[in-house]
């Protein structure tokens, strides 16, 4: 992974770094390898994963249909350009 550090801003450069690892998901596969996973709880966790994985799809195609209400953005709305006045 590489990342570009401009005008000496080593501080910006680690956030890109953070986010970069974070999207990869080389923080979680760190924390998964920290200590050993018997492959019961392996098998368990996956069977977990799984079924969020599938509820999530459910629920977005359901939203896609409009069988469910869809989520709220968490942004706010862009406010309409202020009109000139003639």
């Amino acid at each position: 992974m590489q990342v570009i550090v401009r005008d000496n801003n080593v501080d910006q450069a680690l956030k890109v770094l953070k986010k970069k690892m974070q999207r990869e998901g080389v923080f979680r596969e760190m924390k998964s390898r920290r200590a050993y996973e018997k492959p019961s709880e392996k098998r368990s966790r996956q069977r977990a994963e799984a079924v969020r994985r599938a509820r999530k799809l459910a629920r977005k195609q359901a939203q896609r249909e409009g069988l469910l209400p869809k989520k709220k953005s968490s942004r706010p709305a862009p406010r309409p350009a202020a009109r000139a006045a003639s």
